[in-house]
């Protein structure tokens, strides 16, 4: 039960994008199509998943006073791993990603778990709270990607859903349609939330 609960916190109650509010930057960038989505999503559950573990094993053999530079390496290892991985078996989406895979390494979701939870927890709880935070992450992410690639390209995973007909709606495949897709997938939620605590009421 504990568990569950450490894996749906980073799906609802503390999703890095909806509630948290971090790593926004790369997730408004990457959303331009279902795919980039994602492919970043699984790219920071993976780098997330196993820094978590690797510093929860032997974050009682870390000093203090090297923890930050040790937790970078350790992020940019898994980080290099997903990169070189991608380049080498989808590197159409490697290309489309471009440089916000090699940013997974500084990407505030992650240093925040590390540091916040994985250098403080068992390996049991690191690895539901890792996967809880990149499936919340990447439910988010697939969510304003499914919306910016329908309306800005009439297609979903390259599939054209409107036909020839359609004219594309380009505004959402540019940043400002970015900021507003995610304004809109919040606004959602917040609703949800506040009729969640009618019901309960």
């Amino acid at each position: 039960m504990k568990y569950v609960k450490i894996f749906v916190n980073g799906l609802v109650k503390e999703n890095p994008l909806l509630v948290l509010m971090i790593g926004l930057c790369s997730s408004l960038a990457v959303t331009t199509s279902v795919a980039n989505g994602i492919g970043m999503g699984l790219s920071m559950t993976f780098v997330l998943l196993m820094s978590e573990v690797v510093i929860s094993v032997f974050r009682k053999l870390i000093p203090e006073s090297v923890r930050i530079p040790i937790f970078i390496i350790v992020i940019a290892a898994f980080t290099t791993i997903v990169d070189y991985m991608l380049k080498a078996y989808f590197p159409d989406l490697s290309k489309a990603m471009g440089v916000f895979i090699p940013l997974i390494v500084v990407n505030c979701i992650i240093m925040g778990r590390v540091e916040g939870f994985a250098s403080k927890q068992s390996v049991g709880d690191c690895i539901f709270d890792s996967l809880g935070m990149g499936v919340g992450y990447t439910w988010v992410l697939v969510a304003i990607s499914l919306i910016r690639e329908l309306l800005g390209n009439g297609s979903i995973l390259g599939l054209s859903i409107f036909g020839d007909g359609y004219t594309p709606i380009l505004f959402f495949v540019l940043p400002p349609g970015g900021f507003i897709v995610f304004a809109l997938v919040m606004s959602f939620n917040a609703f949800l939330k506040s009729k969640n605590k009618e019901a309960r009421a």
